[in-house]
């Protein structure tokens, strides 16, 4: 035999035993999947390693993401931005499938949504493309302490004056210097955003409609004041503009404060064998401005498949099973993480698990998202800091809602 095809057939074994085939073994699919590190990761790589028992030749890896939306967010810009394909499946803060989709970093899947949630199911379907799936439902809730409402003989507020008259009662009677009325997020992050909209939707308005700018400066004057108002008057401290969402969740745990505005991770962590508070917290819908409705922000996490992925068939694949009902319940089980199934918030293993997840469900479906839009990141950014500037007294409720409405009048046209 010539020594050219001597190295021709050297060259075409080595190609063969690169793709499994000189040994009759089969190429391994080695997947990434982004995961924020508050979304139990541990218990999803558990799921990821049964996914693995029933898929042979499918490896998944885990990348953590950082501790806040916002964090995860500016590292996913900067990997898809670069088209790196390194990442293949990516949970998402429900905020981010527009803009994810607008900028053509994930890939539409085929799926039927119909069994979702319904604010899921929207939130996850863009100009008629389904561009990620459910990985767990979220709201923010009022969490409070049972026993001190208990003992002053007090029902869950269900308007905000209610609260600051309760949070009163119980301060005058407990005269205890370190218990809070009040804590919720006014630091310039994501949840200060839900911070300002809580309110503002509970007069009946909203900040777009079908697209456009549709803003009520008399209402965001009354959502920014209300809050402002809290920290003046001494319900909630007056450096509330330094806290983020999870101080409010370690000052509740340990027994600092009455009421806490929050989202649903935090009811594990109060149950927790480390709680001052454990056995003594209760969970409510977020009360209304006086004369209006009760309402809250819509959160919860996506999976979604990166357009940059070279395994785009096995990451959907992958993601339809981390979406499914099985794993829905699993989490919900073994991770308090609320289904995004309707039925499962009935289903007599998940109540016995976690029982509050029963009066959960009609608070998450009523819940709103926030505004849907590919520039969403600049909403956010408007919002976010004009309600941390007013809380840290830089600027007022007024001139505070006249700066929101000049700047997204330049964003949402």
């Amino acid at each position: 035999m010539s020594s050219g095809r001597i190295s021709k057939l050297a060259g075409l074994l080595l190609a063969c035993a690169a793709a499994g085939c000189a040994t009759g073994a089969s190429a391994e699919t080695n997947l990434k999947v982004f995961v924020t590190s508050q979304g139990q990761p541990a218990i999803w790589r558990t799921l990821l390693d049964q996914y693995e028992a029933r898929n042979p030749g499918i490896k998944v890896s885990v990348e953590l993401g950082g501790t806040t939306s916002d964090m995860q967010a500016q590292y996913l810009n900067t990997v898809l931005t670069a088209k790196d394909s390194s990442l293949d499946v990516l949970m998402l803060d429900v905020i981010r499938p527009a803009q994810f989709a607008a900028a053509g970093w994930t890939s539409p899947i085929a799926t039927d949504m119909s069994a979702y949630l319904r604010a899921y199911a929207e939130a996850n379907t863009i100009d008629g493309k389904v561009v990620a799936l459910p990985a767990f439902a979220d709201s923010m809730f009022l969490y409070y302490r049972k026993d001190l409402l208990d003992k002053y003989g007090l029902q869950p507020p269900k308007t905000w004056d209610e609260l600051a008259d309760a949070a009163k009662k119980v301060a005058d009677g407990e005269k205890n210097p370190n218990l809070q009325g009040l804590s919720f997020q006014g630091k310039a992050i994501e949840g200060a955003v839900c911070t300002f909209l809580v309110p503002y939707w509970s007069q009946g308005k909203v900040v777009t409609k079908d697209g456009k700018l549709d803003f009520d400066r008399e209402a965001a004057t009354k959502s920014l004041a209300l809050w402002k108002g809290f920290a003046d008057s001494g319900v909630a401290k007056k450096n509330i503009a330094e806290v983020a969402t999870d101080d409010t969740r370690k000052e509740f745990q340990a027994g600092n404060v009455l009421f806490a505005v929050n989202w649903a991770y935090a009811w594990a962590m109060s149950q927790g064998a480390e709680s001052a508070v454990s056995g003594k917290v209760g969970v409510a819908r977020l009360p209304a401005i006086k004369g209006g409705e009760q309402a809250t922000c819509l959160g919860g996490w996506e999976w979604g498949v990166s357009a940059f992925s070279k395994h785009q068939d096995e990451a959907k694949k992958l993601v339809e099973y981390l979406s499914s009902p099985e794993v829905s319940k699993y989490m919900a089980i073994n991770g308090s993480l609320l289904p995004t199934y309707g039925k499962l918030y009935k289903d007599a293993d998940v109540t016995k698990a976690v029982p509050w997840f029963a009066d959960a469900q009609p608070i998450v479906e009523t819940a709103k998202p926030r505004p849907v839009t590919p520039r969403y990141n600049e909403v956010s950014e408007v919002i976010r800091t004009t309600v941390n500037a007013v809380l840290a007294g830089a600027t007022t409720p007024a001139d505070g809602a006249a700066q929101i409405e000049a700047r997204l009048k330049r964003i949402i046209r």
